[in-house]
């Protein structure tokens, strides 16, 4: 199989796929947190199962024209080679394509000095459930 048969994906479907990532885990700490009784145990929250990129695409996403950085990574180690990685590897390598150390510094100093403005306890936690789950 030839790099060109490969499907290829745009950054606004990496950046869907990551925001899709994100949801399911702010989803996941949600049940979480609704699980969890007055005695503070937790109950078996629901988690997201890891997958590689084969059987994502065994799922049959819509097919995008191209994305540079995914050929440029999958051509030096080979399409079957480059299916094989699983979720949690690729989120990896976008994250260290994408998510410069700066921006990753600048949310970490949000998180670390996040305040609640007034009365807005909710908007307060909704921000910190997001910063942790970054």
């Amino acid at each position: 199989m030839s790099t060109s048969e490969a499907p290829a994906m745009t950054q606004a479907a990496i950046r869907k796929l990551v925001a899709d990532s994100v949801t399911t885990a702010l989803e996941a700490q949600a049940v979480n947190m609704a699980n969890t009784d007055n005695t503070t145990r937790p109950r078996k929250a629901l988690v997201a199962r890891q997958c590689s990129y084969k059987e994502f695409m065994s799922c049959q996403p819509i097919n995008f024209k191209a994305l540079s950085w995914w050929n440029s990574f999958a051509q030096p180690i080979g399409i079957e080679e480059a299916y094989k990685i699983t979720w949690v590897e690729f989120k990896k390598l976008l994250i260290k394509k994408y998510c410069p150390r700066t921006k990753v510094q600048k949310m970490e100093d949000e998180f670390y000095h996040l305040t609640v403005k007034g009365n807005d306890l909710n908007t307060y936690v909704r921000r910190f459930q997001e910063l942790a789950t970054l």
